[in-house]
């Protein structure tokens, strides 16, 4: 089974955030020499947002922080996965309207309450 990094995504702008996304991820796995290292889920609408997943193979990351070296290190965060969340959400702000990334199964953990 392939390690995933799981993203909980919250948008305003569905269309615009997905793509902002997808394209970011893309040229990550154009860099790396990826194929096929992420999946996005559809679109659910609640509340005004639109809230979906983004699956992320950890040997892309893994490639990131080679490529990116101390650089990587430096960024915001705990962990590989919340500071590809900052590397990730650093990508794509300014290019969508309001959204937040979180780490699905942290999400899922009693510190945030019963989901």
């Amino acid at each position: 089974m392939i390690d995933r990094i799981n993203i909980n995504v919250s948008a305003i702008d569905y269309d615009k955030t997905s793509k902002a996304i997808s394209h970011q991820l893309t040229l990550l796995e154009e860099m790396v020499h990826g194929q096929e290292d992420f999946v996005m889920t559809d679109s659910e609408f609640a509340f005004g947002w639109h809230f979906f997943v983004v699956s992320v193979n950890k040997a892309l990351v893994e490639k990131l922080v080679d490529q990116m070296g101390l650089d990587f290190d430096k960024l915001k965060g705990k962990g590989m996965e919340k500071k590809f969340l900052t590397w990730l959400t650093n990508k794509i702000e300014g290019k969508t309207p309001r959204f937040k990334l979180a780490i699905k199964e942290e999400m899922e953990s009693s510190k945030y309450g019963i989901f």
